[in-house]
């Protein structure tokens, strides 16, 4: 029986480079030295894009019918888009977003049920899957619901960087009106026990970004900072998380003083996912964290302008892969490690020489 953590992989939209990407980072051969992969897809597609790939000529995949049946030396495909939808690299079409959201829904199943270990999703055209009834702004979303959760923590991942975020995927007149300071601190305290049992980062060091520029100039400028962010920040680091900030986001990434932290908490998606992808886009990795599974992605979209042309690059995919591993395993062994704590007995007293 093996060992290895059984990756089931998602194969995105159809029309996309979700294929290209899986098949290159998928004949990396030692890939199958640290994982099963199993991809929730279909074979013809698969077959049709690995035809533009000649490094990939040597990859042989599996069809199986369930997760259950996978070989833990073979690449593995379950077979649950239908026969029929073919491929249309760089067209954004109805089928397309179909078979996104068909090969999506198979492979959480199969993660709820245990049937794979950890979940790696390739990307989807939102406006796409929204169309067909998808009613979550992305993956992030649906799968903090369908887990039963109000609230994850969108982290963004690489050996460069990490970032989280207080919103996810919301309209910038929005953010400031849904900012609390309760928010505020449940994703520092997301973002702490991911750091600890995710990335086993002992006493983590944690940076807050401002909401405002220069930090709402005392209110001249917002009062987020004064009112919401500053008292959150104030409460947890009395209590013994080693959280500091708020910090304007312009200063904090244009110096070296991030280095001095673990992660960085962004107020909203795009002040903590331009300064991410512009120093690690090649590699970084989108980690839904405090759900009780482990799920990655790439960090870029679906690139209908590449698609079909077999230029895109696909190390963050295989970054993404790599990471589920790290983190399913760091998350056994800190749960082993803290499941049977040794009970510490004292001595009763004799009543002598206390």
């Amino acid at each position: 029986m093996s060992n290895k953590v059984i990756v089931g992989i998602t194969q995105g939209d159809t029309n996309g480079i979700g294929y290209e990407i899986i098949i290159k980072a998928l004949a990396n051969p030692s890939i199958l030295d640290i994982c099963t992969p199993v991809i929730y897809g279909s074979s013809k597609l698969l077959a049709y894009y690995k035809r533009g790939i000649p490094e990939a000529e040597s990859l042989s995949v599996n069809a199986i019918s369930r997760a259950q049946e996978a070989h833990p030396k073979r690449v593995n495909i379950i077979n649950c888009v239908p026969e029929s939808f073919v491929a249309e690299p760089g067209r954004e079409s109805e089928d397309g977003a179909k078979a996104a959201l068909i090969s999506l829904e198979n492979a959480a199943k199969d993660l709820k049920e245990g049937s794979i270990d950890v979940l790696v999703t390739s990307p989807f055209d939102k406006s796409g899957v929204s169309r067909e009834g998808f009613a979550f702004p992305g993956h992030t979303e649906y799968l903090t619901n369908i887990f039963g959760l109000e609230e994850s923590l969108m982290f963004m991942v690489s050996e460069f960087l990490k970032i989280g975020l207080v919103t996810n995927h919301l309209p910038l007149s929005q953010v400031s009106g849904k900012i609390t300071k309760e928010l505020v601190q449940s994703k520092i305290k997301m973002m702490s026990e991911s750091l600890k049992r995710d990335f086993a980062v002992d006493r983590p060091k944690i940076a807050v970004l401002s909401l405002n520029p220069h930090c709402g100039d005392h209110g001249l400028l917002g009062k987020e900072e004064e009112e919401i962010i500053k008292p959150a920040i104030k409460e947890l680091f009395e209590a013994g998380e080693l959280v500091f900030g708020p910090f304007s986001p312009d200063g904090f990434f244009a110096s070296d003083y991030r280095k001095r932290f673990d992660s960085v908490l962004a107020m909203y998606h795009d002040q903590g996912l331009i300064p991410f992808k512009a120093l690690s886009f090649e590699s970084g990795v989108n980690f839904t964290a405090s759900l009780p599974i482990v799920r990655c992605s790439p960090d870029h979209g679906t690139a209908f302008d590449i698609a079909g042309k077999f230029v895109a690059d696909h190390n963050s995919m295989l970054s993404s892969i790599y990471y589920a591993c790290d983190i399913f395993r760091n998350r056994k062994s800190y749960d082993l490690l803290r499941a049977n704590p040794l009970k510490v007995t004292m001595p009763t007293s004799t009543g002598e020489n206390d």
